[in-house]
């Protein structure tokens, strides 16, 4: 388990399962209030991240305590959606792809 939301970042290319994300090709920014800016990319099962806000599909908001919150399974996202602790911008079918990068 990362120990933190830059260690999640950071560690996210080697940790995803190529299968599940085999045939995907999308963006996704992450704006995480009080760690940082991280776009992540996948281009058919391969997964880049780059700490910098560019362009993407879908955005999504959240603070860095909910981020680890939700990593640690302590909350779960959509109810984090559904009250506001978790805010996304975009191409809403991009973000339930999500899943198959945690």
């Amino acid at each position: 388990m990362p120990e933190s939301v830059r260690e999640f970042f950071e560690g996210l290319p080697s940790r995803v399962d190529p299968a599940k994300t085999a045939g995907m090709t999308t963006s996704y920014r992450f704006d995480v209030d009080g760690a940082g800016t991280w776009t992540v990319r996948v281009d058919d099962g391969k997964v880049t991240v780059n700490e910098a806000a560019e362009e993407a599909e879908c955005t999504v908001r959240v603070s860095e305590e909910n981020f680890m919150k939700l990593l640690r399974r302590e909350l779960n996202p959509m109810t984090a959606y559904m009250t506001g602790k978790v805010k996304i911008q975009g191409d809403m079918g991009t973000a339930m792809k999500l899943q198959k990068l945690f």
